[in-house]
């Protein structure tokens, strides 16, 4: 089978807009979480979120939206946009300029694109009442493609001209990492040369709020103490949005292009929970299932794990299943693994949360560095044994393990591996 590289990246996140921002974000674990200005309400206990910054778009009328000059966007593409589409554009022209690719490389049966959204719940929302008060036919055009879950794949596939395969994966905090698994298949299977891997959501009112109901967002209002994961104190989770995008490759084409890759993807598994529509499973069953069948389709050792980069949110439930999950399968080797969270920095990115994460871990053995886990001023007695570091260090391991989970029990593991 072939083996597959990612060649490109792109970024727009609440801590860096770029590959050199988030870098340096995550070298001097910077946070991007801040007070959100749409949560300062008063029937609303949350008030922060890893803000994206340089970008305005809480006008309805997307040709009302401000972004970063560098992005040019027809208008005739920008007004069936969501918020996190236009985030996702402006990472994909990152991605593509990173990568070097030419537009005969993009457009044509061989190259595919994979994304992951939630869609845009305050559009939808506006659309329907839009609606209901001034009748069927006062409908927007655009409304139904710029807001529903698959927006983020119907815009990028029309405005990039994109033939190779295409869908969108929907499985909540899990979602772009099946993407990335599903895309990474593709091509080591000879079903695709490239594919694009897209993760992207809104950050707005609409997006947040309703986790509320849930409780499963921290109340803490201050920004540099709210996203605890770890911490014996943590509350749950802080949110955020943006886009992130990754450019797989097989090998045959980064030999082709004569490209340095950022890093190999060895391999990914899967595992469901079984359990519970929202909440983790006690022990970590189906996250347990979901690293072992990752570390055996990348045929490494446990042992060759030089970092985990965990899915772990900063809820109470589901740090710990995590936890249990990760000793279950790597015993006393946890004493010594170095384990962080990048979330106490960023935020949740819920289903852009895979694919952005995976990304910070490219940029990881790139730069041979592994981000600290902040916010951590008591570790929960339950991962005291684990080797949760608290700052950046300095390290180039071989391989990574970056795990994700999401609504259902849904588990993904990813590793990567250090590209020679």
């Amino acid at each position: 089978m072939n083996r597959v590289y990612v060649t490109g990246m792109g970024f727009v996140t609440s801590i860096g807009n770029s590959f050199s921002e988030i870098v340096k974000s995550l070298l001097d674990m910077k946070s991007g979480i801040a007070i959100h200005p749409e949560l300062e309400r008063e029937d609303c206990p949350v008030k922060v979120a890893g803000t994206i910054k340089g970008f305005e778009t809480s006008e309805i009328d997307s040709e009302d939206w401000t972004y970063p000059r560098e992005y040019k966007i027809r208008r005739e593409i920008l007004r069936s946009f969501s918020p996190h589409v236009l985030y996702a554009w402006c990472a994909m022209q990152q991605a593509i300029k990173s990568a070097g690719l030419q537009p005969e490389d993009i457009s044509n049966p061989d190259t595919g694109i994979y994304t992951a959204s939630g869609g845009s719940m305050g559009r939808i929302h506006h659309h329907l009442e839009k609606m209901q008060n001034h009748g069927v036919m006062s409908c927007n055009p655009m409304g139904i493609v710029a807001s529903i879950a698959g927006t983020l794949s119907f815009n990028l596939v029309s405005a990039l001209k994109i033939r190779g395969f295409s869908c969108g994966q929907v499985s909540a905090c899990a979602s772009s990492g099946h993407s990335l698994g599903f895309a990474f298949d593709e091509i080591r299977r000879n079903r695709q040369k490239r594919m694009f891997v897209v993760g992207a959501e809104d950050c707005d009112f609409s997006s947040i709020a309703p986790f509320c109901g849930m409780r499963a967002l921290s109340l803490n209002t201050n920004p540099a103490e709210a996203s605890k994961p770890f911490d014996v104190n943590r509350q749950g989770f802080v949110s955020t949005g943006g886009g992130t995008v990754l450019v797989l490759e097989s090998e045959e084409e980064v030999e082709r292009r004569g490209v340095q890759p950022y890093a190999e993807i060895s391999g990914w598994g899967q595992g469901s929970d079984g359990h519970n529509v929202a909440i983790s499973h006690p022990e970590g069953a189906g996250l347990i299932d979901s690293i072992r069948r990752a570390i055996q389709d990348s045929d490494t050792r446990l042992e060759d794990i030089g970092y985990i980069n965990a899915h772990a949110t900063g809820t109470p439930i589901g740090d710990i299943s995590e936890i249990k999950a990760i000793r279950s399968v790597f015993g006393n080797l946890v004493r010594t693994i170095p384990v962080s969270s990048t979330k106490a920095i960023t935020g949740h990115g819920l289903s852009l949360s895979s694919v952005m994460e995976a990304g910070f871990c490219c940029a990881s053995l790139r730069e041979g560095i592994l981000p600290g886990s902040a916010n951590i001023d008591k570790i929960d007695p339950e991962a005291e044994n684990f080797n949760i570091i608290r700052e950046t260090v300095k390290n180039s391991p071989d391989y990574i393990l970056s795990n994700s989970s999401g609504f259902g029990g849904a588990n993904v593991s990813i590793v990567l591996k250090r590209a020679n």
